[in-house]
Order: C-alpha cells, then sequence, then structure tokens
C-alpha cells in the first residue's frame, strides 16, 4: 500500500493542500492517518476518493452535495461523467484514478476514444504527455508505485505500437532515413517510440534500434544505412560518461549525420555546438522540426 503526503494528493489531484484540509474539518470528506510523531498521511483509498470528488466537483457538483453521497453514487456519477465528458482536466483526473486502480478496461478506453476521435499524435500531446508529466515528480520520489507506473506505460506502449505497425514500410526514392536509439543504460522508450510513429506517418524511414544501444552497435547500424539523422534522448538517468564527452563522441564518430538530441541533459547541458549537432527541446519542436523537412 502507497503513502501520501497531503502535498502528494495536491500534486496528484489539483486540489490545493489548503482546500483538502478544508474539506476535511467542514465535511469529513477524508480522515487521514497519523504516524507515532502525528504526521498526517493518506492511503490509496484516500487518494482514490479525493481524485473521484475533484472531478465530480470541477463537472459542477457542490462538495456539501458530494458529502452526502454514498460511495456507491459517488462511484455511479463519475463512471458518468467520465464515459461521455472529453475535456483534457477530466481525463487526467480519470486516467490517474486508472492508474491507482490499474484498471486496463478504463485507461485504454479513455486513449483509445481520443485516438479515434483527435488522433494519436494530438492525444499524445494533449493527453498521455501531460499526464507522465503530472506523474513524473511523483515517481522519482517513490509517492506512487513503480508497478502502477510500469502498468500504465507498457499499456501506452502498445498504443503506440500498434499504430506504428499500420504504417507502410514502402518509401519513395530519396527518403531520408532517421536512426533511432537509447544510449546505453536507458530503458524508458515511449518517446522514442512516438518520434518513430512521427516519422513513419510523415513518409520518413525510420531504422528503429530500441533501448540500452552502446555506441559500437550503433556503429554497426550507421555503416549499414548511412542515415542522415541519428536520434536519441539523454534523460537524467543517464550517468554512463559526462554529456559534453557523450555528445563529442556522436559528432565525431557519424560526422555525415545530424545528430539530433532531445531530453533534459541534452538540453539543459553546457555544450560546445558543433555544425551537425542539432537540441530539440521538447515534442513540440521534434514536430516541427520533422514537418520542415523537405
Amino acid at each position: 500500500m502507497a503513502v501520501y503526503s497531503i502535498k502528494d494528493l495536491e500534486q496528484l489531484s489539483g486540489i490545493k493542500a489548503h482546500t483538502i484540509r478544508i474539506w476535511e474539518k467542514r465535511y469529513e470528506l477524508i480522515r487521514p492517518n497519523r504516524t507515532d510523531t502525528n504526521i498526517r498521511y493518506y492511503t490509496d483509498d484516500d487518494l482514490r476518493f479525493l481524485l473521484n470528488v475533484g472531478l465530480l466537483n470541477r463537472n459542477g457538483i457542490k462538495i456539501s452535495k458530494i458529502a452526502k453521497m454514498s460511495d456507491k453514487e459517488i462511484s455511479k456519477q463519475v463512471a458518468n461523467i467520465s464515459e461521455f465528458n472529453t475535456e483534457h482536466v477530466t481525463e487526467l483526473d480519470a486516467l490517474t484514478i486508472s492508474m491507482i486502480e490499474m484498471n486496463e478496461y478504463k485507461f485504454s478506453h479513455i486513449i483509445s476514444t481520443n485516438i479515434k476521435q483527435i488522433g494519436l499524435e494530438k492525444t499524445m500531446l494533449e493527453v498521455i504527455n501531460p499526464f507522465l508529466s503530472k506523474l513524473a515528480p511523483l515517481w522519482l520520489s517513490g509517492s506512487i508505485q513503480p508497478a502502477q507506473v510500469h502498468f500504465i506505460t507498457c499499456l501506452i506502449r502498445q498504443k503506440i505500437i500498434v499504430a506504428i505497425d499500420q504504417q507502410p514500410l514502402c518509401y519513395k526514392e530519396g527518403t531520408q532515413t532517421f536512426l533511432l536509439y537509447l544510449p546505453e543504460g536507458e530503458i524508458q522508450e515511449l518517446i522514442l517510440l512516438f518520434v518513430h510513429y512521427l516519422l513513419k506517418i510523415r513518409g520518413k524511414k525510420a531504422i528503429y534500434l530500441g533501448q540500452n544501444i552502446p555506441i559500437d552497435e550503433l556503429s554497426t547500424a550507421y555503416k549499414i544505412h548511412q542515415p542522415e539523422f541519428i536520434y536519441t534522448i539523454l534523460s537524467p538517468s543517464f550517468n554512463k560518461m559526462p554529456i559534453p564527452t557523450y555528445i563529442n563522441h556522436l559528432s565525431t564518430g557519424f560526422p555525415e549525420s545530424s545528430i539530433l538530441l532531445s531530453g533534459y541533459q541534452a538540453t539543459e547541458a553546457d555544450i560546445k555546438i558543433t555544425p551537425n549537432i542539432r537540441f530539440l527541446e521538447s515534442l513540440s519542436d521534434t514536430i516541427t522540426f520533422f514537418d520542415k523537412l523537405p
């Protein structure tokens, strides 16, 4: 069972800690547990309940009315709103609840509905990426369980792979080639998979090497395909060598390719720019770059 502070609840629910305390005192909506040293903490059940309350409140139901509802009535109202309300704030609440519950049907239904209505690209930018950004600090701090995060990321991964597989493999003569990989030690490949999809849907040839790729293996693929572009992500967890050293290896080792770098460590490091290095600070920047290619 996970344990949450009131700040964790604020981060996950979007409800201010001050408001949560008022709801506790005035309506007894949530009764926090306390440690031996009198520090309040909350459980998965508390978080799930607060997410449901916040979702109902944002959709026009007053707290005084919610406080009088039974758990069954609250669940029914939440199900109705989640089913038919496609506002992204409501969907983020519903996605968070489905993560806490590890509810595959609920999560998959929300994502699949968005993909049908607005396509995978907009779904990733407007729904999935904000959802993951919301979870990131809590995951790093240990406030949510790794199993819950892995469960959700695997479901998202499946959706992206299906979308990639649906794209044709035929390319026009002279199509630019991209080599996609994650460095040695890097295993979080959701964004890399999404970049693969972005390229394929734009008719580009993408050679996907995946995660945990040493530079010597990258060299093998480079010699075979001679790509115009090499794309990778340097996340905060990359620690195989100093970032400037690693980027210099890429720049000098693959001089005929444009090296496209994304991720926190790539964009924040103080690095001397070379002619074949380009930094893409966000997914929006990446998409803009792809769309400007001939």
